[in-house]
């Protein structure tokens, strides 16, 4: 079972959630794993704008875009 929880703040852990993820999995076996949310910073989304704005023409897939790299650095 895999289960996501989106809390606004570290502050919302408490006792109540604790108590609510040892209901979900009783004596199962789990793993935590705290990740902090990253915000979209003015300079990513500059970056983003610019992106979007480019000639569609000049684009490339993701494929061929991984096949240049594999040939440049040889991954």
């Amino acid at each position: 079972m895999y289960t996501t929880y989106h809390l606004n703040s570290a502050q919302e852990i408490n006792n109540d959630f604790l108590e609510a993820i040892k209901h979900t999995y009783k004596s199962k076996a789990i793993t935590i794993i705290v990740e902090e949310d990253e915000e979209v910073t003015d300079e990513m989304k500059s970056v983003l704008k610019q992106r979007l704005n480019e000639d569609e023409e000049s684009y490339i897939t993701a494929q061929d875009s991984i096949n240049h790299l594999n040939k440049k650095y040889g991954l």
